[in-house]
């Protein structure tokens, strides 16, 4: 299962009916054959009528560049005293491993700026973005956390930053792959070689 598959069954199991969407085929299905009603749908295109109790998203509205859209779908999408509860990359977030990829690829002539897919907000810029959208805000923080990466950074950025890297010659993205780990190494490589990523 991924993490939000697994999260999707415990709550079903609990007695909660669960509808999940997601643009990914593959997660979709995934979630489907685990018996949780599925829609394919773009976290900026929310399209349901006063319908659910609570809505939670786990670190996806971070690649949602317009989060009015979202929010205004959320808001719409649920009951009247409903909850929204929202976990994902705040303000600083990967901040180290941006910059990195920014040099990086500045050097061989590409404004990697044009091409960063992440919305990595303030919590008093998400607080307003939610108050416009209609919701009460209760807690809303940023949570710093040093998050070890099993894969190393090599495996990170090949998951994640592909949105930077996906038009570039194989050649040219292994060179910014190894520059941007030259980059990062004093700051989130430890002395036994292991990598971390500053999450926010």
């Amino acid at each position: 299962d991924s993490g939000d598959v697994a999260r999707s069954r415990k709550l079903a199991r609990r007695g909660f009916k669960v509808t999940g969407i997601d643009t990914s085929d593959d997660l979709l299905r995934a979630a489907s054959e685990r018996g949780i009603t599925v829609h394919k749908m773009d976290g900026q295109e929310i399209a349901f009528e006063t319908s659910f109790d609570c809505a939670l998203s786990n670190a996806a509205l971070h690649w949602m560049r317009e989060p009015e859209k979202v929010l205004s779908g959320v808001h719409q999408s649920l009951k009247p005293g409903a909850q929204f509860v929202g976990e994902f990359g705040g303000h600083g977030n990967v901040a180290a491993i941006v910059t990195a990829l920014i040099a990086s690829m500045s050097e061989i002539g590409v404004d990697a700026r044009q091409l960063n897919p992440w919305f990595f907000p303030t919590p008093k810029q998400y607080g307003e973005l939610l108050e416009n959208a209609g919701f009460e805000v209760k807690i809303i923080a940023l949570i710093p956390r040093q998050t070890a990466l099993p894969t190393g950074m090599e495996g990170w950025l090949n998951t994640f930053a592909n949105p930077f890297l996906k038009d570039l010659p194989d050649d040219m993205r292994e060179q910014i792959l190894d520059h941007v780990q030259i980059l990062l190494a004093p700051s989130l490589k430890d002395n036994e070689g292991n990598w971390n990523a500053d999450y926010d």
